[in-house]
Parts: C-alpha cells; structure tokens; sequence
C-alpha cells in the first residue's frame, strides 16, 4: 500500500490543498493567478473562502488585497459555521461582498475521490501519441493542451473519446479534476468511468484527486453522487 492510500487527510488539509491547487501563491501566501496547467496566467479571484464539514474555514486574499481589509475579511471567516450544504451561502456573504465592493462571485461543492473508487467501463489514457484518432469528432481543442492536462482519461466510444476526465490544475499533492462529456453521451454513466480511472491515475503519482464544481452545475453533481465522491467542503471566492 502506498504512503498516498494510507493518508486520511482532514477535510481541512483537502481544502488547503485545492486551493494549493487552484490558485498560484507567492511566498507571503497571497494569491496571484489561476493555476492554469497550460500557458497563460489569468488572474486569481481577490478573495477564497474555504468552508469545510469540519467547521474549519480557510481564506486566501489576492496579493492586491490591502492587508488592512484582508485582516478584516480574515476575522469574519474564523466566525464562519460548519457547513451542512453546498447551497447555503457564507454566514458573512452581505460583509464580504460590500468590503470588497463586488457583485461576482463563485460557490461550489468540493469533493475527494475516495481509493476505493475504480472504473465500471474500460476507459484509456489519452496522450501526444493517440491523441489525433481519440480526439476527433468533438474534442478537438484539447489537442493544444494534451501535454499540460495529464492524466487525462477518456472513455472511447467506435473509436473516438466521448467522455474525458483530466488534470485541469496540478499542485505539488494534489490535482483537481476537469470533466467534459459530448452532449449525445451524457446520462450513460460513461462520466463517472473516466473519473474513476483519473483518479486511479493521479494516486499513481502519489498525489490526491479532488473535484470540484459549481452550485449550478447540476450534471456535474450528479456525477459526484453517482461516483459517491467525498464532499469534504464549499468553495467561494469574490472577483
């Protein structure tokens, strides 16, 4: 057994990693820019609040931030609740938005993809080598990113991908999943496959596989539930 498969980390230590993952950090851990895999930096949200089952928050401000209004947006968050459902917005959502003067912001369910999670259907890794056949018909643009995505996973449908789970951020522990299924083949259960197969992937190199998505993505939720993924914590960040 692995030293990854032996780790049981709190939900706490899972949300530091997503937003590890999400997000590039300078050295005073201010954020900076959306940890994009592939070229380009897009910048990071100014605020990131991680709430968790635990009852733990964790907040992380843009490096543009004034620290002045970051020490006040950090003592609103240690008064953050436990969080029960991914719906419910933050106890201090009104305060957040009006100190840093916005009306855009994300919230999200955050998953763990448990070890005992495996395939149902044959799914294959999609790399440089067999990309040009596996990506035709649909899924075309990931040809430019296919050597910054890795893992990437496919279910293969009369020799074409159809449903492709990959590595959309990568950190030093753990790796956050991107999923896109053809619209023609969704609802079939093939979503879940190549999840399962990118997570087994991911512990292969000795890191965690988290999911992530957003309130309104409900196709996205259902794949959670089907796969029985871990919800360990609620995503929200301000622009």
């Amino acid at each position: 057994m692995s030293d990854t498969e032996q780790i049981k980390p709190t939900a706490h230590e899972l949300m530091k990693m997503h937003v590890e993952a999400m997000f590039t950090h300078d050295r005073n851990m201010r954020i900076r820019t959306i940890n994009e895999p592939w070229p380009g930096e897009p910048l990071a949200p100014r605020f990131f609040l991680g709430r968790t089952i635990e009852g733990s928050a964790l907040c992380r401000f843009r490096n543009d931030v004034p620290e002045t209004l970051a020490r006040q947006l950090e003592e609103l968050c240690t008064d953050e609740p436990v969080v029960r459902d991914f719906q419910t917005k933050p106890k201090h959502f009104e305060v957040y938005m009006n100190l840093l003067q916005s009306e855009r912001f994300t919230m999200g369910p955050c998953y763990l993809i448990p070890d005992t999670t495996v395939p149902t259907m044959d799914v294959i890794s999609v790399t440089r080598e067999n990309m040009t056949d596996l990506l035709r018909g649909g899924f075309e643009w990931l040809i430019s990113e296919i050597d910054y995505a890795q893992p990437c996973i496919a279910f293969v449908h009369e020799g074409r991908a159809v449903s492709i789970c990959r590595s959309v951020r990568i950190a030093s522990r753990a790796h956050e999943a991107g999923l896109e299924t053809l619209e023609e083949f969704r609802g079939k259960g093939y979503a879940a496959s190549v999840v399962a197969g990118w997570a087994m992937a991911v512990r292969s190199m000795e890191c965690i596989p988290l999911y992530s998505t957003l309130c309104d993505n409900l196709s996205s939720q259902n794949v959670a539930r089907k796969s029985g993924l871990s919800f360990y914590g609620v995503n929200f960040t301000i622009a």
